[in-house]
């Protein structure tokens, strides 16, 4: 990813974009935030965020006129919320101690004609910025005109108070000036460098100032520059907010050209402007304002409270809402997208990200709910292939998976072949390696149906659509493993591929596209399903696999079956093309074991019904957390003596043995052919417990990688013999990863008591 890339990624995403109120305020005071501390009772974090950007908050937040109002998101569901109010209950309140540092003294001096709400405001920026500036105000007391028209919101006090802050920061106040005489214009334009006229005030043309056609004064909006070099002029609005803006406009204006710097660049979005922000209103319910019971119209405490809880608190966050995943990690896409880019820029050290990179499903729901489509799948594989091509990609993140393929595609399992009888076929059933790892029995069973009831001969298939090394970034062993499936479909004869597997009809059509493939639902959906012979207790809710997204084909030809077949069913809330993962999408299991957990309980609790689904590792996925759930399959191909609802889960070791079982069996019974191919270490005789087992799955350490090691240690005599116990511990490197096992002699076989692998070299080992 390159820094060009890097910046479109960060633009769509949404999630950073201001709120409505925020946006369409002049000054962008972010209401989202002040409404937020007030509604917690948080008054002096809601005093800081008007001070943020209000100039003089004490005076603007009494008087200001909300114009955030008329674009709050509330009032789309209920009325708007009554910010202006709440911004006056605040500065009510005792403000917080604040600490004013006057800047070092710039060199050029400013002058503000007039105490309106505009010259106040262009009076606090540039003293602010470091400028010495003079206020020059043509009544007999500052800011007169600011009580004249709002009286019962404005005191003396009140006034008296804020204009104490910019004597602070240097300001010097001049009274009754003659402002629109002409030697004190020209005494003014030649004493400073810059002048801010307040139109609130001042006669614009004693200045010089025109006026255009509606009686307005001319300036060069929004940067408030009048056509006399270094004169500014701004605050003629009704608004007071607005009246501040222009001030505060000017203030920048008047700051870039005393430093001989563009006005315009990089001022886009000052002032209101529109957001890209998204804000779902779904399950929000309308609600009043909240009526004021105070005197004058104003809030209690607990009114100001209430009335500030019923913000919104404006965000998107759409993908996050619905992905475990991109909830786990704290953030966002857009975070996510710099936070990926600088893990690829490291050169040495150690690299952050990578668990946040592996750990996505590439399910696409993110981008399915994004109002930008922002893809996060897309990003975190582009990455990973990325990380493989320039040896960043730990080897640890996805070898399991790996290897789990690489023997699905090894002669123990892969197997290409025509009906018995036949030389050729109209098709071939392949049942993917899940299925046939998890319910072996059913995919003989389907094998069986599509043979008596499809004509044309249907042959066979066993091994996998190379979906790991897909998900895994592994361009040059996916690209192997899909020239292996074209090269085996033309010797079939180009055969009608029948995946029982979504993922696997994923990977065939967006990869293989002149291999002419369709699901085993589409089939049944098309010549009618079996005979059902198990029908649940009551509707099955229906969980669409991740790789079905997109497909309306495949998930309506499902349904037609249930209903064919007699079954009631209902929908997910988050069903059909915004369907969750299971969690094991992308090697989610490989990279983040706890997290695919998580995913997979969230998506088991969407519903209390017992669930069905209709891609075996979702099904097993959903089972593994409790969950009563049927494949599809079970409806018509049950297991004998056993409630499929009740069928737990496989475990990994028990997945390799089934596929290498279906192909022993397939031979013998439907081709008549022996395949019984054992090596030394599968002939050793293992006791297991059950909890050691569960602790061998959880670490991801098969059986067959167990006879290895004691294989090994038997016959080199490298072991460890504990004198107490009478326990051996030996270790064996098969592949990458070194595995040790701790076991005792036991019958004529061994027990195993322990086993765990790890990835450092051990030296300087002696023969004991």
């Amino acid at each position: 990813m390159d820094q060009e890339e890097l910046r479109r990624l960060e633009y769509q995403c949404i999630q950073d974009e201001p709120p409505w109120c925020r946006a369409a305020c002049p000054l962008h005071v972010d209401a989202r935030a002040f409404a937020g501390h007030m509604a917690r009772g948080n008054w002096d974090e809601a005093w800081k965020v008007l001070r943020r950007t209000m100039p003089l908050p004490g005076i603007l937040g009494r008087v200001c006129d909300a114009p955030c109002r008329d674009r709050c998101k509330r009032s789309e569901a209920g009325d708007p919320i009554e910010i202006g109010a709440l911004e006056r209950f605040c500065v009510s309140r005792p403000s917080p101690r604040q600490r004013i540092q006057p800047l070092p003294a710039k060199d050029s001096k400013v002058a503000v004609i007039g105490s309106g709400l505009s010259g106040l405001t262009a009076a606090w920026d540039l003293s602010g910025k470091g400028y010495p500036v003079e206020v020059f105000e043509p009544g007999p007391r500052p800011a007169a005109r600011l009580l004249e028209r709002y009286p019962g919101l404005l005191t003396e006090e009140i006034i008296t108070a804020e204009l104490a802050l910019l004597e602070r920061l240097g300001v010097a106040i001049h009274l009754d000036h003659p402002v629109d005489e002409s030697d004190f214009i020209h005494a003014c334009l030649d004493g400073f460098q810059a002048v801010f006229l307040s139109l609130d005030i001042a006669d614009p043309s004693a200045w010089g100032l025109d006026a255009d056609g509606n009686g307005r004064t001319v300036t060069d909006l929004p940067w408030r520059m009048t056509g006399r070099p270094g004169l500014f002029a701004g605050g003629a609005d009704e608004s007071p907010v607005r009246r501040a803006a222009e001030g505060r406009w000017a203030a920048t204006s008047m700051d870039r050209f005393l430093q001989n710097v563009s006005l315009t660049a990089g001022r886009e979005k000052e002032g209101p402007y529109e957001t890209r922000l998204h804000t779902s209103l779904d399950r929000v319910d309308p609600l009043p304002a909240v009526p004021f019971s105070g005197p004058e119209g104003t809030y209690t405490l607990d009114e100001a409270r209430a009335e500030a809880s019923r913000c919104l608190q404006c965000e998107c966050l759409e993908c996050v809402k619905v992905c475990p995943f991109l909830e786990r990690f704290k953030a966002y896409p857009r975070k996510y997208a710099r936070e990926i880019y600088n893990n690829e820029s490291i050169v040495m050290g150690t690299r952050q990200a990578n668990k946040l990179i592996n750990s996505c499903s590439l399910c696409g729901l993110c981008e399915r709910v994004c109002p930008q489509d922002f893809a996060m799948q897309d990003l975190c594989l582009e990455v990973r292939r990325n990380m493989v091509r320039t040896g960043k990609m730990p080897p640890s993140a996805h070898e399991f998976a790996l290897l789990d393929m690489e023997f699905s595609q090894s002669d123990r399992f892969f197997l290409a072949r025509h009906e018995p009888g036949r030389e050729n076929g109209s098709y071939v059933f392949f049942p993917g390696c899940q299925l046939s790892a998890v319910c072996p029995d059913q995919a003989v069973r389907v094998y069986d149906d599509l043979r008596k009831r499809i004509e044309g001969g249907v042959g066979l298939m066993l091994g996998c659509c190379g979906a790991p090394a897909h998900w895994a970034g592994r361009e040059d062993a996916f690209a192997r493993e899909a020239d292996r499936f074209r090269r085996t479909w033309r010797d079939l004869g180009r055969p009608r591929v029948v995946a029982a597997c979504s993922t696997c009809l994923l990977m065939i059509q967006e990869n293989l596209p002149e291999v002419d493939a369709v699901s085993l639902w589409q089939v049944w959906s098309d010549i009618g399903p079996p005979e059902c012979r198990f029908q649940p207790a009551g509707p099955l809710a229906v969980h669409d696999p991740c790789t079905t997204r997109g497909r309306e084909d495949v998930r309506a030809a499902v349904r037609r079956i249930l209903d064919a077949a007699g079954a009631p069913f209902e929908e997910l809330d988050l069903g059909r093309d915004r369907t969750e993962c299971c969690g094991f999408g992308g090697l989610m299991q490989s990279a983040n074991p706890d997290l695919a957990r998580e995913v997979a309980a969230r998506r088991a609790a969407r519903s209390g019904s017992d669930y069905l689904a209709y891609c075996a590792m979702c099904r097993d996925s959903l089972a593994g957390t409790g969950k009563r759930v049927v494949h599809l399959l079970d409806l018509f191909f049950p297991l004998a003596g056993a409630d499929p609802a009740e069928r737990p889960r496989i475990g990994w070791s028990e997945r390799r043995e089934n596929r290498a079982r279906l192909k022993a069996r397939l031979l013998r019974e439907i081709w008549k052919e022996d395949f019984e191919r054992m090596e030394a270490h599968q002939k050793i005789r293992l006791a297991i417990a059950p909890e050691v087992l569960e602790v061998l799955d959880r670490r991801r350490i098969l059986i067959e990688d167990v006879r290895k090691v004691i294989h090994h240690a038997e016959t080199s005599g490298d072991r460890l013999l504990h004198p107490e116990t009478g326990r051996y511990k030996a270790s064996f490197k098969p592949y990458q990863a070194t595995f040790w096992v701790e076991y005792s002699l036991r019958d004529g076989g061994y027990e195993v008591h322990n086993a765990y692998a790890h990835r450092m070299e051990v030296v300087g080992g002696g023969r004991l």
